[in-house]
């Protein structure tokens, strides 16, 4: 088993609509970014890249390449998936949690593990989506924009074929 953390924060920018966890959101202002800027799914697709050791999403998805303009963050992590399971792994459980002032995220909550669970593939119950505030503190207590921590684990499929070098030993 393997486990990955990611993280992701965005500004909140006005005519942007507001995308997270898949689900947009009545709200007045969206997040910056290259692409939707969802930023629940970009942490995990961080921690499902970090589990499987391919680096991470601005590596695969570079913001300086137009193709990923405004593109759907399930179309990335959909990506990442692919990326993961050609690696060798299935997908065991990810876990996150949203950091915002605003708006409230809770009435969303199971649209977005759908949609999740859709993407990657695996049961609604093996998503779980949470959301705090920052209680008034820093930039996101300020409302400036919002973050994400998600938590993922990976499950090597016992048919892959992928290389997995020994450890050596040092002699003393």
């Amino acid at each position: 088993m393997r486990i990955g953390l990611g993280f992701d924060i965005h500004p909140f920018a006005p005519g942007r609509r507001l995308v997270i966890g898949g689900v947009e959101i009545d709200h007045t202002v969206g997040l910056a970014g290259h692409s939707d800027a969802d930023v629940l799914l970009h942490a995990i697709g961080d921690a499902l890249l970090g589990a499987a050791a391919l680096g991470d999403i601005g590596q695969h998805f570079p913001p300086s390449d137009p193709q990923y303009r405004d593109i759907s963050s399930l179309v990335l992590l959909g990506r990442v998936r692919c990326l993961v399971e050609e690696a060798g792994y299935t997908i065991g459980n990810v876990d996150a949690s949203v950091i915002a002032e605003g708006p409230k995220l809770s009435p969303h909550y199971a649209g977005m593990r759908q949609r999740i669970a859709d993407c990657l593939g695996i049961g609604m119950g093996q998503v779980s989506v949470k959301a705090t505030t920052a209680e008034g503190l820093g930039t996101l207590g300020r409302g400036e924009g919002m973050a994400a921590f998600a938590v993922a684990t990976l499950i090597e499929n016992p048919t892959s074929q992928q290389h997995r070098p020994g450890i050596a030993v040092p002699d003393l």
